[in-house]
């Protein structure tokens, strides 16, 4: 590495603005706690060969082809876009010429192979079928959404989805295989409709609400979100995105890359933006330069959406078309869907209508409600149901005593008896004292294992009066953006070496850095120094000390022992 391209850089970073300086640490992978105690010291390290191989994948196929242009031909970077992008990164000077320390390890980079394109001669779909696919990904974002709400999705060590939560989605018939569920997770991630916490996925506030919205909303939402989370390479001037068949190429020199590209293009194809070819669907053509998406052509490729179900004797809900979300959301409190499909099955249980009695339902007003949407009134055997289950509700009763630990109580001691025994509890550790049960556990997790159970439960607070406790385990979705963002970590860096630096001593600060670095090489080098008189006098010394103020050195021409002060020295370079 040059220390005059050194020099350069370091100079160049003390004049860039706060937001500058975060975006280049940002981009270039820079860790918040680097030991660096001034700009000289983050010029160096931008510039050392390791650190250039690092940024190499990040750099977009332009900004590639543009430094290889540029190191291949000694030449700078023509002005424009491409030199901007490469200066804010760090990598060429203002000028657009390469430092030395980075064109040196650029000639040195290793190109991976070339990647296929992502479509090759793919048959063109209507949109009808587009249509039938936007429906089956809406349907299965929300199961996986509306399964995870109570018990989010754990994930390992590399990032992917556990395999029993994996299968449990699967067992559900949220999505059909593995490898959908891997789309199906992606896109709720980019949507920002699931967000990362510590080893689980949780979904989000604007989650819970998107389950909640009509269908052409939650797709077009979902589908901007996707475009807005595409990496800056995919990205069109006008805000849309580049032709699929330029995909495979966007980053060349990130090994990578192909298969994180193969990814987004499944994602896309799933979600129905794109048919197999890479066309946008009519809906979403607009989106592609840019625009907003078509929701009445969407609208009139989904199906409608419906209101009314019919409920049958033998406890099960038939809903003839899509249902509306907020209808959908509160009758799968009760029941269990054993159909997905434009039109779907529900089944009633007494298990399941105890479990929505445990989440804060009431019998009265869940049959208020079912009788509203149905259009076969409330059968005979379903209102049974509903009376059995609240009359069975509240036998158990969780809550706290004095001393704050959980207890649960029931009417029944011999149901307390049933507790004790049951192996399945043995995690809550429950123990017999008196007319209760205690247990160091929550109330909130005695409750929930008590109501997966099976177990009438309900939860109680400190006067006796029945609680609602709410399941859903959500994250804030800005909490999800700024852990996301390394941002704020940087202010300490950036107010470190920007406090080590002035324009009044930098000059004096990089010429003591030089002479360190001489002595260390015992380089042979040319010094300037200012004598009482006014004049200079240039002397060509191999470095050995420094300390005291003092530079001492071997005199080649003479051949004797100089001692030179370090204020009188004007500047120093390689002899």
């Amino acid at each position: 590495m040059s220390p005059v391209d050194a020099r350069a850089l370091a100079t160049w970073l003390a004049t860039v603005d706060d937001d500058a300086l975060t975006a280049l640490l940002r981009r270039r992978r820079v860790g918040a706690d680097a030991a660096w105690a001034d700009f000289f010291d983050a010029a160096e390290a931008l510039l050392d060969p390791a650190a250039v191989a690092k940024a190499a994948p990040l750099l977009s196929r332009p900004l590639v082809a543009a430094m290889d242009e540029a190191v291949a031909s000694d030449a700078p970077v023509p002005a424009g876009a491409a030199r901007e992008e490469l200066l804010h990164l760090g990598l060429v000077s203002p000028d657009g010429l390469p430092y030395a320390g980075a064109a040196s390890a650029w000639r040195d980079l290793s190109r991976p192979d070339a990647a296929a394109p992502l479509v090759a001669d793919a048959s063109r779909e209507d949109d009808a079928q587009l249509a039938e696919r936007a429906f089956t990904a809406l349907s299965s974002l929300a199961d996986v959404l509306s399964l995870t709400q109570p018990s989010p999705l754990g994930r390992t060590g590399a990032g992917t989805l556990g395999a029993g939560d994996r299968r449990r989605l699967i067992e559900a018939g949220a999505v059909p295989d593995a490898a959908t569920v891997d789309l199906v997770i992606g896109i709720g991630l980019d949507a920002g409709l699931l967000g990362p916490v510590d080893r689980e996925w949780r979904v989000t506030t604007e989650g819970s609400a998107w389950l909640l919205r009509g269908s052409v909303d939650r797709w077009g939402e979902t589908a901007s979100h996707l475009r807005d989370a595409l990496p800056a390479a995919l990205r069109t001037t006008s805000g849309g995105w580049q032709p699929l068949t330029e995909w495979h190429h966007a980053y060349p020199l990130d090994p990578q890359w192909p298969a994180r590209a193969e990814r987004l293009a499944a994602q896309w194809r799933f979600w129905a933006i794109i048919d197999a070819s890479g066309r946008p669907a009519a809906w979403a053509s607009a989106m592609a330069d840019g625009g907003d998406v078509d929701r009445a052509a969407l609208q009139q490729n989904l199906p409608g959406e419906v209101d009314r179900i019919f409920l049958q004797n033998d406890l099960t809900a038939i809903a003839p078309g899509p249902l509306e979300p907020a209808i959908d959301a509160r009758l799968r409190r009760a029941a269990r869907r054993e159909s997905r499909a434009q039109a779907s099955t529900y089944r009633f249980s007494a298990e399941s209508i105890g479990a929505a009695l445990a989440a804060g339902e009431d019998a009265a007003s869940l049959a208020e409600f079912l009788t509203t949407i149905s259009l076969t009134g409330l059968p005979q055997p379903l209102a049974y149901e509903l009376e059995r289950a609240a009359q069975r509700q509240g036998r158990l009763r969780v809550g706290t005593d004095a001393t704050g630990r959980t207890q649960v109580t029931a009417s029944d001691r011999s149901a307390l008896d049933t507790l004790a025994v049951d192996q399945a509890l043995r995690p809550l550790g429950l123990v017999r004292d008196g007319d209760r049960l205690i247990s160091r556990s929550s109330v909130d997790a005695v409750f929930w294992m008590l109501s997966d159970a099976r177990y009438p439960v309900a939860a109680v607070d400190d006067d006796g009066a029945v609680r609602i406790l709410d399941r859903a385990r959500l994250t804030d979705s800005s909490e999800v953006a700024t852990a996301r963002s390394e941002d704020a970590s940087y202010r300490t860096l950036i107010d470190r070496i920007r406090g080590a630096h002035s324009s009044d001593d930098a000059d004096a600060a990089w010429l003591g850095r030089e002479l360190e670095q001489a002595v260390k090489a015992r380089a042979v080098i040319e010094v300037s120094v200012r004598l009482p008189d006014g004049t200079t006098r240039d002397f060509v010394l191999e470095a050995t000390g420094l300390g005291g103020g003092r530079l001492r050195g071997r005199d080649r021409a003479s051949d004797v022992e100089r001692t030179l002060p370090v204020s009188s020295i004007v500047s120093a370079r390689l002899a």
